[in-house]
């Protein structure tokens, strides 16, 4: 089930796809994975990819590897940190919505973005709330700690919504991003990812300065796809 991934979208869809192989028995527990060769070749990634996918799958408990004779990457399920534990306690419905809100906003956000760049083209963005843009992406680049990070990509989003000067919208994403904080805090936190994230947002912000509407929601929902999969892949 494992098939050729997009290169700039190369390791949220690693980590996506092979955790749900392993989740749907693929590869069983107990069970080696693949060698790494063999696995870059069927998913058309570096081999420094698959390695970062599989630092990200054991940090969730995925897998661990074992070294010395017989060893390799093994199936192990067993969450090992507390991000790890609290996503296995989630349940079935809890999953459902998240997965739920995760479709969500793939609608929500880039529509927003859209209209947030649509304004700046046409003269109805003020100096004040461009400048709290670049504000609010100077923060998210500056988080020092998980959590300051957190809190500083939920208030980038929430500044993009409200430049769209829609109430309605503004509500909608606050209540994306409360659920999508909760599905964050269930997965480990992870140095490539948050890198990646981060150049996207850098992206899509230059896109609403530039008054490119279309650029800006290519952007955003190359970053919710993103999100999506790595979230999918690693709470399941």
């Amino acid at each position: 089930m494992l098939r050729p991934v997009r290169g700039h979208h190369a390791f949220e869809a690693c980590v996506e796809q092979l955790a749900t192989a392993i989740r749907l028995g693929v590869y069983p527990l107990g069970s080696t994975l693949p060698a790494e060769r063999e696995l870059a070749d069927r998913l058309h990634v570096s081999r420094a990819t698959l390695r970062e996918a599989m630092a990200a799958l054991r940090q969730a408990g995925l897998v661990e590897t074992r070294r010395g004779r017989g060893g390799g990457t093994v199936v192990t399920l067993k969450p090992r940190t507390p991000s790890a534990r609290k996503a296995a306690r989630v349940s079935a419905a809890v999953r459902a919505d998240w997965l739920d809100v995760l479709e969500y906003r793939r609608i929500t956000e880039p529509g927003g973005a859209y209209l947030a760049a649509l304004r700046q083209r046409d003269g109805d963005l003020e100096e004040e709330q461009r400048d709290q843009l670049h504000a609010a992406l100077d923060e998210v680049a500056g988080a020092d700690r998980p959590a300051e990070h957190r809190q500083a990509d939920s208030r980038l989003h929430l500044t993009i919504a409200a430049l769209t000067g829609s109430p309605r919208l503004v509500a909608a994403v606050t209540d994306v991003q409360r659920v999508l904080h909760e599905m964050l805090l269930a997965i480990p936190v992870l140095d490539t990812n948050i890198a990646h994230s981060d150049r996207q947002h850098a992206a899509v912000v230059r896109a609403v300065l530039a008054g490119k509407p279309d650029r800006a929601r290519k952007a955003m929902e190359e970053h919710c796809d993103d999100t999506a999969a790595l979230l999918r892949g690693l709470v399941g």
